[in-house]
């Protein structure tokens, strides 16, 4: 085959091909193509972490991630038929910035979820005051302090305190019977259920002591 001064055959089947397919569809199909395979992979993704995206921190985020790798598949591919149809050049950033916008509070949202973790914040909705309120009002209870509730991951809430009771519980045996009880009523009594509980059960005099060592300290 002739061919013709200064073009090269390679050149030529571009600037062919080119004529035949305007770049934008060009661009349409490439993406199609490149965009089928991985947009399923992502859908299968997604329909198995869906179901466990509430266990704990890293399934959400692996959820969110895989989420927003499918919609920036899909985004992709509806920019691209825009342009090839309309020629609006814009189409691929402002699909990027809708898929910006679904993204980011989750995002956000759970990144403040893992900051109120790791500063060990009280879980929202409930009150300290009103917690020890409640066990106050249990029988043989004198006094609740060092009381703290916070969150160590998804769904595990702890709380710790000192609770003061009569000296005669202990001596009656009466006390681990308390103890059941300021545990059922840090359960159920509150927004958030208090499964993981550690309470220590101490007497007047002791929790003076602790008070006296700690203003010497």
């Amino acid at each position: 085959m002739l061919e013709r001064p200064g073009h090269h055959p390679a050149c030529s089947a571009g600037v062919d091909d080119a004529v035949l397919h305007p770049p934008a569809e060009l661009f349409a199909a490439a993406v199609e193509a490149d965009r089928e395979r991985p947009l399923t992979a992502n859908l299968v993704a997604l329909a198995i972490l869906s179901s466990g995206r509430a266990a704990n921190f890293n399934m959400r985020a692996a959820f969110l991630e895989v989420l927003n790798d499918a919609l920036g598949s899909v985004g992709v591919m509806v920019a691209a038929v825009v342009i090839a149809t309309t020629g609006c050049q814009r189409a691929d950033t402002i699909a990027g910035l809708f898929i910006a916008a679904l993204i980011l509070p989750r995002a956000l949202r759970l990144f403040g979820e893992t900051v109120r973790v790791l500063m060990e914040f009280t879980p929202k909705d409930v009150d300290l005051d009103e917690v020890r309120r409640h066990i106050m009002e249990l029988d043989h209870v004198r006094d609740v302090h060092d009381l703290h509730a916070s969150m160590i991951g998804t769904g595990l809430p702890v709380i710790s305190a000192h609770v003061v009771i009569d000296d005669g519980c202990f001596e009656s045996g009466h006390a681990p019977q308390i103890l059941e009880q300021i545990r059922d009523c840090v359960k159920e009594h509150f927004p958030v259920s208090f499964d993981h509980a550690t309470i220590q059960l101490e007497t007047a005099a002791l929790r003076d002591q602790e008070a006296a060592a700690a203003g010497h300290a």
